[in-house]
């Protein structure tokens, strides 16, 4: 896991800056429990905070000294293919930063190219006072940074530039629509003023003549001329390659398990993978389950019956964990500090509980994401409604939004429908085309284009910052670019072939248990429970009537009070992104202050 912060400056002796730097490596402690370091010269200095889970791992930042300069890096994450660069390289004992380091030697900024994996760094070219953020194609590692007029200040999360006298943090309100539905951010956004993350699959160039933001990969479309038989033979070979290499057995690993297709075919890959050594597996549950849980589109049945289940015939030694609803409330302050951003809530709260429970055995924890939107896994993409309905992202369906609860002020100054629409139309614009394709299946291109940016940047957020504020290393062999490159391309009848997610079950059914293979689709669990609930629309009404509150310029009082007794009188029935309950819609309005007050956001006046 790790982290990695960091400043350049081209006119500042950054040497004397020293303590700033260290303050600024503190911030990431959780995520880098074991160890840190920093590394300054003149005009630039980098931090890193270390997770170590397996072996030749060494403190960072490394650097090399060369006749015309020094380079430097710090690196987040391992590339999967370290055994293969260090063969290229000739570097057999070098930890993967060093690699790093001598494959920017060899290739330059096309090194990042080479990487495969989950990854993050930035590099110092001494050589021409040069400096390079770096991020992996999917955006599994994040990376944000704050550009200013003699350089920039960069770090793991926006704490880590927070802690940097030059960033003062407010937010920019014309970003309000993304904090209060997340899935609406293009790559590389913030609700921050000034801050940016770098985007997936780019490399962030400063230098004294100014900032380049450049793409070094993309998904491109192509005719797919694979029998269906072949495909699933392709989709096993490479699920049983990334898996491989993320499996580390020198690094006590486990895998979630939720006993449906996802992550069973990464435990049962990773099971073998480990062998002789019992790969350890985890579910989540809540207290109140048996009398409160509600089947639903997106969540038909209960995890824990499958999970044991699929446990038992891989062989792995399971751990099927329950929470209470104070012990979510409790682990909010944690998972907002793991954020630094407005989260989650309960979603974030169970996810850290449970990852709090399994880094006490592993270091190293693999997981299923990212196969519902490579696979088309989502209900939503098997309705004619949605594939016919083409101004709007198929995913917000017909529930009512935050942002409609804005004082009047505020939207005419931010408009979110047309911010909205204006997301929509540039997303749609970047899907890779396929000439002459069949308009039903450009149409399913579309909507799965559209779940692999803002929704899937959700889930791969939540699972990283979790994760990460525990120290345990999370690992989604469903993000390895080489199989998101095959799948896209393979046409929606061979992905759905025999029902959802029929490609992957033909690829991986004869590892998997029967009740798997016919379970639907369930998605994370959320706790239902009344009491939560009223936890929520208590502390929301609080928020929206408090005069003192920092969103009180923001919203209109009457509009959000209406909403909140619509919702506790159980008269809202519309359909929600993410199969959310009503009273969940109000968590990205509860998170919201807790951000602005936790972390001293300036609002607008």
């Amino acid at each position: 896991m790790s982290g990695l912060v960091g400043c350049v400056d081209f006119t500042a002796d950054l040497p004397e800056q020293r303590e700033v730097l260290t303050a600024m490596t503190e911030t990431l402690r959780d995520r880098g429990p074991d160890g840190g370091g920093v590394w300054l010269s003149k005009n630039v200095g980098l931090g890193h905070r270390a997770l170590f889970t397996g072996a030749r791992e060494q403190p960072q930042p490394v650097h090399l000294a060369l006749p015309r300069g020094e380079l430097a890096a710090v690196l987040t994450g391992t590339p999967d293919n370290l055994a293969e660069l260090r063969a290229v390289l000739d570097r057999p004992t070098d930890a993967a930063a060093e690699v790093l380091l001598h494959a920017y030697l060899r290739w330059g900024t096309s090194c990042v190219e080479r990487l495969h994996g989950a990854f993050a760094f930035a590099l110092w070219d001494g050589r021409v006072s040069t400096l390079l953020l770096a991020r992996d194609r999917m955006g599994v590692k994040p990376l944000y940074y704050h550009p200013h007029g003699t350089g920039a200040v960069f770090a793991s999360q926006p704490a880590g530039v927070m802690a940097h006298p030059r960033f003062e943090a407010g937010l920019d309100l014309a970003k309000l629509p993304i904090v209060l539905q997340p899935r609406l951010a293009l790559p590389g956004e913030t609700p921050l003023k000034d801050l940016h993350e770098v985007p997936p699959a780019h490399v962030v160039r400063i230098s004294p003549e100014g900032r380049t933001v450049q793409r070094y990969w993309r998904l491109t479309s192509a005719p797919h001329e694979d029998t269906f038989d072949k495909t699933a033979r392709r989709v096993r070979e490479l699920l049983e390659d990334v898996v491989a290499r993320q499996a580390d057995p020198a690094a006590p690993t486990g895998a979630m398990l939720s006993g449906g297709l996802d992550s069973t075919s990464v435990a049962a890959l990773a099971a073998r993978s480990l062998s002789p050594t019992r790969l350890r597996t985890f579910c989540v549950g809540f207290d109140g389950d048996g009398e409160h849980f509600a089947a639903s589109d997106l969540r038909p049945d209960l995890d824990a019956p499958y999970a044991a289940e699929a446990a038992a015939h891989l062989g792995a030694e399971h751990t099927e964990l329950t929470f209470t609803v104070p012990d979510l409330l409790a682990a909010f302050p944690a998972t907002r500090k793991a954020r630094d951003l407005p989260g989650w809530g309960q979603f974030d709260a169970s996810m850290r509980l449970l990852f709090e429970r399994v880094a006490a055995t592993c270091r190293v924890v693999m997981t299923g994401e990212a196969a519902d939107e490579v696979f088309g896994g989502y209900p939503y993409y098997f309705r004619p409604d949605v594939r016919a309905k083409r101004d709007g992202f198929p995913w917000m369906f017909d529930g009512p939004k935050l942002v409609d609860q804005l004082a009047p002020d505020v939207t005419a100054e931010i408009t979110p429908g047309e911010d909205e629409r204006a997301r929509y139309e540039t997303l749609l614009a970047e899907v890779p085309r396929l000439p002459g394709e069949d308009p039903a299946e450009a149409r399913i291109r579309e909507l799965l284009y559209f779940g692999m940016c803002g929704p899937l940047t959700v889930v791969l957020d939540r699972k990283e910052r979790m994760s990460a504020s525990v120290g345990l290393d999370v690992r989604m062999p469903f993000c390895d670019h080489r199989l998101v490159e095959y799948v896209w391309n393979v046409p929606w009848a061979m992905k759905s072939a025999g029902g959802v997610k029929g490609l992957l079950k033909a690829a991986m059914g004869d590892l998997l248990p029967p009740a798997v293979l016919r379970r639907a689709k369930s998605a994370y669990p959320h706790v239902q429970n009344p009491a939560y609930e009223e936890a929520l629309l208590t502390e929301a009404a609080w928020i929206v009537n408090d005069p003192g509150s920092p969103l009180a310029p923001l919203f209109d009082t009457a509009r959000m009070n209406a909403l909140i007794g619509r919702i506790r009188a159980g008269r809202m029935a519309a359909e929600l992104p993410g199969g959310a309950t009503p009273a969940a819609l109000l968590i990205q309005l509860v998170e919201m202050h807790h951000w602005i007050e936790g972390n001293r956001i300036r609002t607008p006046a």
